[in-house]
């Protein structure tokens, strides 16, 4: 995802920021580290981790894909 656009998380809806978050936890392959964290609490730290600003959501034109990238 080189030439992605930002989408402000501010800018959706809590229902379509909630069911993002819920698709992306329950991806194939997410790792969330050491610890096993149930899909709540995955949830809660994605939400948390846009609203201080150290995520960014990211939509890919080429591929019509998103993600929630670390802000750089």
């Amino acid at each position: 995802m080189s030439d992605y656009l930002e989408i402000p998380w501010q800018k959706l809806s809590e229902d379509a920021l909630q069911g993002m978050l819920e698709e992306l936890v329950t991806r194939d392959g997410t790792d969330y580290g050491e610890r096993e964290l149930s899909e709540g609490e995955k949830i809660e730290q994605l939400r948390e981790s846009l609203i201080s600003g150290k995520a960014l959501i990211a939509f890919d034109p080429g591929s019509e894909s998103w993600a929630v990238l670390p802000k750089t």
